[in-house]
């Protein structure tokens, strides 16, 4: 049985090998026990570089999982500078992320990228973390269409594939990334809920989970409640304590709802 939230941490590219391995260390001491993990309520997933992701999962035990920021289409081949999912499987990653904002609008994926990568994953045992969002603010209710249609979209390769597995959706509005705060909740709950709709009882992927990214941090989530199964964080989790915040959050809430 999938925990009941899932709490991603993506490094991106801030910081270098030896602060990368010093955050995971103190995150570990801070966390590694911690009573949401224990319980089972909660799976913490780090994503640090590649070249970490061996000695990250090293440092941090087994307790938290280590995920890749991409993965390759292909599993193997002439692909110089590509990494492929059976490697990542290899050297111990639990998942890995397809589709940022910051590839599609750097880097030019489309969704038929992501859909292949969102399917290398699964075909690998990999949990892919799926970003979804629109470009622009709009109406709760108009992006929930949208990111809908764009999930449906990227899962049509998996499933003519006749690939399934546990999905972490992280919504992400393009407009609300490296903000100083969130989107409106009314505007994540809305989005989230349709989601949520979306995969209740797809026998394809079961056990998935939508959660919230774009300036996530601490707070959101006991602000959020139920309404989203958990956060994808990125610059507000570079201190190791505002991530031991969250956890206390979702233990907390563990424990209204049991």
């Amino acid at each position: 049985m999938a925990p009941g939230f899932t709490i991603g941490v993506s490094l991106k590219m801030y910081f270098s090998h030896v602060h990368t391995l010093a955050w995971c260390r103190e995150v570990r001491a801070l966390v590694g026990s911690h009573p949401a993990i224990r319980s089972g309520a909660v799976e913490l997933v780090v994503l640090p570089t590649f070249p970490a992701l061996v000695p990250a999962h090293l440092t941090l035990g087994e307790a938290i999982r280590v995920g890749a920021q991409d993965l390759s289409v292909a599993d193997d081949g002439p692909l110089t500078g590509e990494v492929g999912g059976p490697e990542l499987a290899e050297i111990g990653c639990s998942h890995a992320e397809v589709g940022h904002a910051e590839r599609r609008t750097l880097l030019g994926e489309t969704d038929r990228t992501v859909g292949k990568k969102l399917a290398a994953a699964l075909r690998n045992g990999l949990v892919p973390i799926v970003c979804v969002g629109e470009a622009d603010q709009t109406d709760p209710e108009s992006a929930a269409r949208t990111v809908s249609e764009e999930l449906h979209h990227l899962l049509g390769p998996a499933r003519a594939d006749g690939l399934h597995g546990r999905l972490v959706v992280a919504y992400e509005p393009h407009w609300a990334i490296g903000r100083p705060e969130s989107a409106p909740l009314d505007h994540i709950t809305t989005v989230c809920g349709r989601l949520r709709d979306d995969l209740r009882g797809d026998a394809d992927f079961p056990d998935s989970h939508v959660i919230y990214g774009g300036s996530a941090g601490p707070g959101l989530l006991s602000a959020l409640g139920d309404s989203v199964q958990g956060l994808f964080l990125g610059r507000f989790a570079h201190d190791p304590h505002a991530l031991a915040h969250v956890l206390d959050e979702v233990h907390t809430l563990k424990e209204v709802n049991a």
